[in-house]
């Protein structure tokens, strides 16, 4: 158990620098785009404290820029959290839910409600709030299930078969997803382009009354959990030597990452490698202990997100490139760095 309690970086050192981070980098997001507004004249938008600001620049800042702004923090910080126990739960740190196939599974989810059902419900709350977020649950947890399964034996998690798995499952989301490109009317093909990139450009209050909500509940329910997953690190069989169910504990955290990346889905379509990147970042800080790992990760989720977004919607103004492809050029020499890094312990 020493390993698991080394300390890097001081707890509250980290939070207190990322958190200020965070907050500069959220100023910049309120004041940048296609039309750039000074930090002053965005901050005191925010506030209605200037009478003389135009009122285009109040409707940008308010309506636009801060609900975009507040999502990317609640849906960075959600990927990260789920990434951080999804690398606890498979005891490796190239576990992320793109790579192994759950973001896939839980975007064939929505993409089914989008197409099939959308006509039915129609766009309504329900449709976004409701039908969406279920069946992307459903399929990130389908997906989930199916490569712990495929991965585990009586020997333990292989990582690579698991990988592999990932990657089958991956393909065959992306024919269904192709399948349904196919079929969809042009509102439905418009909404599936969107997802299958990521975008935050469709914040409403509605979006981050869920994403905040999500944030919250699993939020709690990983703190909770912290120190059964720190005694997983050291193995399934030492876990139970130590008191724990562990195929509860299992179950327990395959089902809230797969809501929780189902609902990022939902919100935001398929974002990747916010759960690979930032969980690694923390861990070189913290070490592995989730009870200081967890915080940490949200917070550096949350700003590696936001980063994104502003590059996303500054790079090539007015238009606006998918962050998902922001995050991706990211993410894709970091997962192949560590890949670098792990190719004996692969072989």
């Amino acid at each position: 158990m020493q390993q698991l309690v080394t300390r890097r970086v001081p707890l509250r050192l980290l939070l207190t620098t990322s958190g200020a981070l965070l907050y500069l980098v959220m100023a910049s997001s309120l004041a940048l785009g296609p039309m750039d507004i000074s930090f002053t004249s965005a901050l005191r938008a925010l506030l209605n404290l200037d009478t003389d600001l135009p009122e285009y620049a109040k409707v940008i800042v308010q309506e636009v820029r801060l609900p975009r702004t507040l999502l990317a923090i609640s849906v960075g910080a959600l990927l990260a959290m789920c990434g951080a126990v999804m690398q606890g739960l498979f005891r490796n740190p190239l576990a992320d839910p793109g790579i192994i196939g759950v973001s896939a599974g839980a975007s064939l989810g929505a993409a089914i409600a989008i197409v099939l059902l959308g006509s039915v419900v129609g766009n309504t709350p329900m449709m976004t709030l409701g039908t969406v977020p279920v069946f992307a649950f459903i399929g990130g947890a389908l997906a989930t299930f199916a490569v712990y399964y495929m991965g585990t034996s009586a020997q333990g998690t292989s990582v690579s078969i698991m990988l592999l798995a990932g990657v089958a499952l991956a393909a065959m989301a992306g024919a269904g997803l192709g399948l349904l490109n196919y079929f969809a009317d042009d509102q439905a093909l418009r909404d599936l382009s969107l997802w299958t990139m990521g975008s935050l450009a469709g914040a409403t209050t509605d979006n981050l009354a869920l994403a905040y909500s999500a944030l919250l509940l699993l939020g709690l329910v990983f703190w909770r959990l912290a120190k059964p997953l720190n005694s997983l690190l050291l193995g399934e069989a030492e876990a139970r030597h130590m008191g724990v169910n562990v195929q509860k504990l299992k179950r327990k955290l395959i089902l809230c990452t797969a809501a929780g990346v189902g609902i990022t889905v939902a919100l935001a379509g398929m974002i990747g490698f916010i759960g690979l990147v930032v969980p690694h970042i923390a861990r070189q800080l913290t070490g592995p202990a989730h009870e200081r790992l967890l915080p940490v990760s949200m917070l550096l989720g949350a700003l590696l997100l936001l980063l994104s977004d502003i590059i996303a919607r500054t790079i090539v103004a007015p238009q606006e490139i998918p962050v998902g492809i922001i995050t991706a050029a990211i993410g894709a020499p970091f997962f192949l760095m560590l890949l670098f890094k792990q190719r004996g312990r692969l072989a």
